[in-house]
């Protein structure tokens, strides 16, 4: 019985690990609905790319520095044999789960700087962030490290809680982001000398749509998936998933006056919400959490774009970062029990929590993109960026046969 229900858990978490994995589908043609033509296959490149590097340098550094487990053994020892790691490679799975967490950082961070950023930079910075910035603070939060967690619920009653990493995975990606992307600038012809905002269009809306539909899909995995077992597993977390997906999604409608991109996007701003508190809300609090960050995402992405002249592409920082913020503070409001929550948290932590996660980011963001830009450069040169960084790095364009009929 006790191999069955291990094998059971082995497939549920690996089921998981896949749906995930498949999420960075949806990054890959959400970028590629809204880039332009010439920077399409840059963006599938780049989340492949990333996704590996990520996977490498997570499963000799930053899963040690995590959880300070390493894999410097033999086959039988990872599988179950050896001390610490659970029967039939159930903390391999895991591993793969949380692999798939960790490489959504640079997936965030690619939709903020596309269509000008130079490829080798960002694959530095990746192996950087996804080996050492990013599990730092995952180990802090998920696992305990430095103490941090037992000075919080010792201080507060409660320890920060970010069950599927509102905070962990999207405020951090979010606000990293932030500093490569104000590092960058603008792409060549998005302002006017004066300032004045120059509209740049989607190349494709339903290869943008077609991003946020595998993204959401995925997203149950993401969400319900994050307790890793059987026995954990609750319905609740499926429903406010799907609560604050729908809050996300008519909020962005209406506030964002019915355009495609709000909407699509909109969606996927609830589901970064919910994530911290999906196992301890109710679903009217979920939708709560969902229709605020469907806001959040309209306003501050209008607000980055016309007023504070920020060039985020995909709008990552106020989807991932503020959206992902407001996830941690929010789990420290609709899940206490007087407003239908199952209780265990403080709302003091989860502000605490959600601040250092993304002041560590934004400085994380700032010293890695900051020393490559003052060394190697981060930025595709006029001529590269005009050309499009589809022919400039990969010298061929997203429809190659078409190119040589039109020569």
């Amino acid at each position: 019985m006790d191999s069955q229900l291990n094998g059971a858990d082995v497939f549920f978490v690996l089921l998981g690990a896949i749906l995930v994995f498949a999420m960075h589908g949806g990054f890959a043609f959400l970028e590629v609905g809204t880039v332009r033509h010439k920077n399409q296959v840059n963006a599938l490149i780049k989340i492949l790319v990333d996704f590996a590097i990520s996977t490498l340098v997570y499963f000799f550094i930053g899963y040690l520095i995590a959880y300070g487990v390493h894999f410097f053994a033999s086959a039988a020892f990872i599988s179950g044999e050896g001390a610490g790691f659970e029967n039939q490679g159930l903390s391999l799975v895991k591993f793969f789960f949380l692999a798939t967490f960790a490489a959504a950082i640079p997936a965030i961070i690619s939709g903020g700087i596309a269509e000008r950023a130079s490829f080798w930079p960002q694959c530095i910075a990746t192996g950087l962030i996804v080996g050492l910035v990013y599990p730092l603070f995952e180990g802090l939060v998920w696992n305990g490290n430095f103490g941090v967690q037992a000075w919080l619920e010792k201080l507060t009653g409660a320890s920060f809680h970010d069950f599927a990493g509102s905070v962990v995975v999207h405020a951090v990606g979010g606000w990293l982001a932030l500093g490569a992307v104000l590092l960058l600038g603008p792409r060549l012809g998005r302002y006017t000398r004066s300032g004045k905002l120059i509209g740049i269009p989607p190349s494709s809306i339903p290869w943008l749509a077609l991003g946020s539909w595998l993204l959401c899909t995925g997203w149950f995995g993401f969400n319900v998936m994050s307790a890793q077992s059987l026995k954990g597993i609750t319905g609740l977390v499926a429903m406010n998933s799907l609560m604050a997906m729908i809050g996300g999604v008519l909020s962005a409608l209406v506030f964002g006056k019915k355009d495609p991109g709000f909407v699509h996007n909109g969606a996927l701003a609830g589901l970064v919400a919910v994530c911290a508190g999906s196992d301890i809300m109710h679903p009217m609090g979920s939708l709560v959490v969902g229709t605020v960050a469907g806001w959040i995402f309209v306003t501050f992405f209008t607000l980055c774009e016309t007023r504070w002249k920020i060039d985020d592409v995909l709008g990552v920082w106020p989807l991932h970062g503020l959206c992902g913020a407001w996830g941690g503070v929010a789990a420290g409001i609709f899940g206490l029990e007087a407003l239908g929550g199952m209780g265990g948290v403080s709302l003091i932590s989860q502000v605490i929590g959600t601040l250092a996660g993304a002041l560590y980011a934004l400085a994380a963001g700032f010293v890695i993109y900051g020393a490559l830009k003052a060394t190697i450069g981060i930025r595709l040169n006029e001529d590269e960026e005009f050309r499009g960084a589809d022919l400039t790095i990969h010298k061929i364009s997203s429809n190659p046969e078409a190119d040589m009929t039109a020569k």
